[in-house]
C-alpha cells in the first residue's frame, strides 16, 4: 500500500492509497486507527472495525451497498481499507442535496425547508428511488448517526453505495440521516424479504462475525432492531427529541 494524499474535510484521518498485489492495482481509502479522534459516546479505536461491520452487514443483505471492506495493517498501522470509487465511475445524475424552493422535482421527497444566506427558500429532498430506499433500511438497522449527503455514491452501472460508517451500531438511538423522506411508510416487500434473511444469518455467524468488533450489547441491538422493522413493515420516525439530520447534511 502506498499512500497518495489525505481527504482533508474529513473529521479523522482519512487517506487515499494505491494497493498493489501481482498486476492488480486499484485505489483505497485507508482509515488508521491511530488516525481516529476520540469520541464522547463511542469507544475509542473502534470505527474502523464498525466500517468493516457495516460491509459485513451489507454482505449479509445480499444488497452490497458498501463497496469491499477489510481491516488490515498499513504504513500508518491498522486500520479500515475500502475500494476507492474513482470519479469515472460515479453518475452525475442528482439524487438528493439542496433544491430551490421553486424547482424541487415533483417526484422527490421534501425533508426540511431551509434558507441560504440571502433569505431564499430552499429544501432538502432526494429522490424517490428504491435504492436510496435500500439504504435508508440498511442504516436503520446499522443505526447510521451520520448518513450525509455526501456519503451516498450513485454508480454509473446502477448502483447506490454508501460510505463512512464509522459511527454506527451504538445501542441507543443514533440515527441521524438525510433519507428521512419514507419515514413511517411501509416498508417494500423486498425489504421485508431482505430483513428475514438478515435475521436468519444473525443466528448463523453474523452476530459472531460483529462480535469481534462490537460489544455484546451492540450485537444484540443489531438483532433487536431488525426485530422491530419486521414487527412494524415500516420505515423508522424521527426522534422530535434529538436532532435526526446530520451536520451538515450533505
Amino acid at each position: 500500500m502506498e499512500i497518495e494524499g489525505r481527504l482533508m474535510d474529513a473529521s479523522n484521518a482519512t487517506l487515499r492509497a494505491v494497493i498493489t498485489l501481482g498486476d492488480t492495482v486499484a485505489r483505497c481509502v485507508y482509515k488508521p486507527v491511530s488516525g481516529e479522534r476520540p469520541l464522547w459516546d463511542f469507544p475509542d479505536g473502534t470505527l474502523a472495525g464498525r466500517e468493516y461491520c457495516a460491509w459485513l452487514l451489507s454482505e449479509a443483505t445480499g444488497w452490497q451497498i458498501v463497496p469491499p471492506t477489510v481491516l488490515r495493517d498499513g504504513p500508518l498501522g491498522p486500520g479500515m481499507v475500502q475500494l476507492w470509487i474513482d470519479d469515472e465511475f460515479q453518475s452525475d445524475e442528482a439524487m438528493l442535496g439542496f433544491v430551490p424552493a421553486n424547482k424541487v422535482p415533483a417526484t422527490w421527497r421534501r425533508i426540511v425547508s431551509a434558507r441560504d444566506e440571502r433569505g431564499r427558500p430552499f429544501v432538502l429532498a432526494h429522490a424517490d428511488d428504491p435504492r436510496l430506499a435500500r439504504l435508508a433500511v440498511f442504516d436503520a438497522v446499522a443505526n447510521n448517526a451520520d448518513r450525509k449527503g455526501g456519503h451516498v455514491i450513485d454508480t454509473v452501472d446502477g448502483r447506490v453505495l454508501g460510505v463512512d460508517h464509522g459511527i454506527c451500531f451504538h445501542t441507543e438511538d443514533k440515527l441521524r440521516t438525510v433519507l428521512w423522506g419514507w419515514a413511517g411508510e411501509p416498508l417494500p416487500d423486498e425489504a421485508v424479504e431482505v430483513l428475514e434473511k438478515v435475521r436468519a444469518q444473525y443466528q448463523a455467524g453474523l452476530a459472531e462475525s460483529l462480535s469481534a468488533h462490537l460489544t455484546p450489547a451492540e450485537v444484540a441491538m443489531v438483532s433487536v432492531r431488525v426485530g422491530a422493522l419486521l414487527r412494524s413493515r415500516t420505515f423508522p420516525e424521527p426522534d422530535e427529541d434529538r436532532h435526526a439530520i446530520p451536520w451538515p447534511p450533505v
